[in-house]
C-alpha cells in the first residue's frame, strides 16, 4: 500500500487535536482572557460551525488545484492560525486564530479522506481511510490529554505551541515526500443537497446532528464538571480523557462490527437509547470516582459506536451517493458540535454544569426518534412496493 497514507494520517492527527483540546482548558482560557467559561466555550462552537461549513465550500471552490500545492497552502494557513492561538492577547483574538484553523483544518481533513481513497488501488481503499481515521483517533486517545498535560503544567498556550511544531513537521512531510496528486472531480454542493430531498436520508443526517448536540452539551464542558463538582485537580482531568479516549476508539469498531452482524438499522436504535440513558445517569454516578470512571467507559464506548452504524445505514439506503452522504454527515456532525456546546454554554452561564447532561439526553431521545422515523419511512415504502 502506498506509504503516503501514512502522511496523511498523521496529519488528520495534528487537525484533529485542535478542535477538541480547547475543551479541556476552558477554565484555564477563561481565567487568563476575563472571560466566562459559557465564553470560552463559544470558542468550540464557532470552530465546530466554521469547520462544518468550510469543507465543501471550498472543496467545490478549489476543484481544479492540484492537491499537495492545496495541502500547503492549508497548511500554512492552519499553522497561522495556531500561531494566532499561542500569543493572542485578548478573547476575539484567539476567536480569529479559532476560525482560520477550523477553515483549513476542514479542508485538511477532507483533502486527506478523498486523497486516501484515489492515490491507493482499490484493493486497498477501505484500509487506507481506516488509517486516516485512525490518525483522528489517536488524537483523541494521544493528543488531547497530552494537550491537557501541558496546558496544566505550562498554561494554556502549551499545546497550540506543540500543535504548530507539528504542523510545521507535516508541511516537511508534505513538501518532501507527497509529491504531485491531480485533482478528482468534486460534486456540487447543489447536487449534494439535492440528496437530503429524501426522508429518510434527511432524518437520519438530523440523527447524527442531536447526537452530536447532546453529546457536546456535557463532553464540551467536561473539564469543569470533573473540577467544580467532583474536585479532581488536573492531572485526574487528564486521565479521564484518555479512559474516554481509549474506550472511544474500542467503541468506534465494536459498533462497526455489530452493524455488520445484527444489520445497521437495529444497532443504531439500540445505540442510541443506551446512550441517551448512560448521558443522563452521569451525573449521578459522580458519587463514586470508580462509578463515574466506568459510566465514562461506556458513554465514551457508545458516543463512538453509534457512527459506524449511522454510515453503513446510509450506505444501505442509498449506495449510489454514499460518498455524498458521508461528506453531508461530517457537516451534520460538525454542526451539532457546534450547537451542542453553545447549548452547554448557556447552562453553565444560567444553571449549572451539573444540568448540562440531562440537557443533553434531551436531544438524544429526540434523536432516537427521528432515528426510528427514518427506518419506518423505508420500510413502509418497501412493504408498499411488495
Amino acid at each position: 500500500m502506498d506509504k503516503r497514507i501514512y502522511l496523511l494520517a498523521i496529519i488528520s492527527f495534528v487537525v484533529g487535536m485542535v478542535e477538541l483540546i480547547i475543551g479541556g482548558l476552558l477554565d484555564l482560557v477563561a481565567s487568563d482572557l476575563g472571560v466566562s467559561l459559557g465564553q470560552a466555550g463559544l470558542l468550540i462552537t464557532v470552530f465546530s460551525l466554521a469547520f462544518a461549513i468550510a469543507a465543501p465550500v471550498l472543496l467545490t471552490m478549489t476543484v481544479k488545484m492540484e492537491r499537495s500545492r492545496l495541502m500547503m497552502i492549508s497548511l500554512a494557513v492552519f499553522l497561522a492560525g495556531n500561531i494566532v492561538a499561542v500569543f493572542s492577547p485578548f478573547y476575539s483574538v484567539l476567536l480569529v486564530g479559532r476560525i482560520l484553523a477550523a477553515v483549513s483544518g476542514s479542508l485538511l481533513i477532507a483533502l486527506c479522506m478523498t486523497m486516501a481513497s484515489y492515490i491507493v488501488s482499490e484493493e486497498f481503499r477501505a484500509r487506507a481511510i481506516g488509517i486516516v481515521f485512525m490518525g483522528i483517533s489517536a488524537s483523541l486517545v494521544l493528543g488531547i490529554p497530552i494537550g491537557l498535560m501541558l496546558g496544566n503544567a505550562f498554561g494554556w498556550r502549551a499545546p497550540f505551541v506543540l500543535i504548530s511544531a507539528l504542523t510545521l513537521l507535516s508541511m516537511a512531510g508534505v513538501y518532501f515526500f507527497l509529491g504531485k496528486v491531480a485533482p478528482k472531480p468534486a460534486v456540487p454542493i447543489g447536487v449534494q443537497l439535492k440528496t437530503l430531498k429524501s426522508r429518510k436520508i434527511a432524518l437520519i443526517q438530523i440523527t447524527s446532528f442531536l447526537l452530536m448536540t447532546g453529546h457536546l452539551a456535557f463532553y464540551g464542558y467536561l473539564t469543569p464538571f470533573l473540577k467544580m463538582n467532583m474536585g479532581l485537580d488536573g492531572n485526574w482531568v487528564s486521565i479521564v480523557y484518555l479512559i474516554f479516549g481509549i474506550a472511544a476508539v474500542i467503541g468506534g469498531g465494536l459498533g462497526g462490527h455489530l452493524a455488520d452482524r445484527f444489520g445497521a438499522k437495529s444497532v443504531i436504535l439500540t445505540l442510541v437509547a443506551m446512550f441517551g440513558i448512560t448521558l443522563f445517569a452521569l451525573p449521578f454516578a459522580a458519587v463514586s470516582l470508580p462509578v463515574f470512571l466506568f459510566t465514562v467507559v461506556i458513554w465514551s464506548m457508545l458516543s463512538w459506536a453509534v457512527t459506524p452504524a449511522i454510515h453503513s445505514y446510509l450506505i444501505e439506503v442509498t449506495p449510489e451517493t454514499s460518498d455524498i452522504q458521508q461528506t453531508l454527515n461530517n457537516s451534520a456532525v460538525h454542526m451539532g458540535m457546534a450547537f451542542g456546546s453553545m447549548i452547554g454554554g448557556l447552562m453553565i452561564e444560567t444553571t449549572s454544569v451539573e444540568y448540562n447532561a440531562a440537557a443533553g439526553s434531551i436531544f438524544i431521545i429526540i434523536a432516537l426518534g427521528t432515528a426510528a422515523l427514518s427506518m419506518a419511512k423505508k420500510e413502509r415504502r418497501t412493504a408498499a412496493a411488495d
